[in-house]
């Protein structure tokens, strides 16, 4: 029961903050979706121990299959989000049975140029995608056919809220499950794994592609919210800022990757307003803070207090 504290905790924290900042919904629905991004990414990096900078690929991919869905065939947003899950896991599949062959900085590398590849296809795909234009003309029908999207947002954040709570609660039974175990095994050592028979790429294989489509359902959630499909979908920006929200949170912890989206986002939107053209210096500092103290991620913080409090009673 004490596993489920902490997830509970910032699900009370969302519904706080949706009630302390009713003029910033927007702002706190991009905060749930890059959540559920990061989410699929803890899943392959923080469990499988698969390096990648390229989940952009498939959050861009779930993004445009769920605006061309419902531009040409169904705006019903729960099939949107099916078809861009579809899409999301496809490509990682596809791309995964090739890149999961490598290691290393070459597998990283790989993971950068399938991005790079989708980009270019939907820059030259304008009759398709917009190209650089990106893809509007997106409506979006109501959720379940009772909430329709708002220009305030309320029903933006809410359908948000519950996705991000889904997969929250999908990835905590497949982790706990004999699968997501064995993914743990395979990135604490992929050799005493294959030793006891365990099909170590298959396995990596399976969860790229779940955290593909996991990726493509966050694409969707931007698309159907804010009605636009750009070219950023699948920017390096993207994956890159991902990995530093979960770093920052703390990998191998499905609570850690919120955290960190939370921090991160919060961070960056202060230290924009405040100084345009320096905020990144805020967020390095902030890197290096939590890197340099906090191995772990913020997630470690409960375990760092208490240390030093057994410190300070023993001296």
């Amino acid at each position: 029961m004490k596993s489920w504290i902490p997830p509970l905790a910032l699900l009370a924290l969302a519904v706080a903050l949706h009630f302390a900042l009713p003029y910033n919904l927007a702002f706190l629905t991009r905060i749930l979706i890059m959540a559920v991004l990061v989410l699929s990414l803890d899943l392959v990096l923080g469990f499988a121990g698969i390096a990648t900078l390229g989940q952009a690929a498939f959050y861009g991919a779930g993004a445009y299959a769920a605006g061309l869905f419902a531009i040409h065939a169904w705006a019903d947003p729960i099939a949107g989000l099916l078809v861009a899950g579809v899409a999301g896991a496809a490509l990682a599949f596809v791309s995964g049975l090739i890149v999961l062959r490598a290691h290393g900085l070459t597998l990283i590398m790989l993971t950068i140029a399938v991005a790079a590849i989708c980009h270019e296809i939907a820059n030259k795909a304008r009759d398709l995608t917009g190209g650089a234009d990106g893809l509007r003309g997106i409506r979006m029908e109501p959720v379940l056919g009772l909430f329709e999207f708002d220009f305030v947002g309320q029903t933006g954040f809410w359908y948000a809220l519950a996705v991000l709570a889904a997969v929250f609660a999908f990835l905590t039974l497949l982790t706990r499950a004999p699968f997501g175990l064995s993914l743990r095994g395979i990135h604490e050592s992929p050799e005493r794994m294959a030793a006891i028979g365990t099909s170590v790429y298959w396995r990596r294989v399976a969860a790229y592609t779940i955290g593909g489509a996991i990726a493509g359902i966050a694409g969707a959630l931007s698309a159907q919210v804010t009605q636009l499909v750009s070219l950023e979908s699948f920017s390096f920006t993207l994956s890159a800022e991902a990995l530093i929200m979960l770093i920052l949170g703390g990998t191998g912890r499905l609570y850690g990757a919120v955290l960190g989206t939370l921090v991160f986002m919060f961070v960056h939107h202060w230290a924009a307003a405040n100084d345009p053209f320096n905020w990144l210096f805020v967020i390095g500092a902030l890197v290096l803070a939590v890197v340099f103290f906090l191995p772990r991620g913020l997630v470690a913080v409960p375990t760092a207090l208490k240390r030093l409090g057994g410190r300070d009673a023993g001296t």
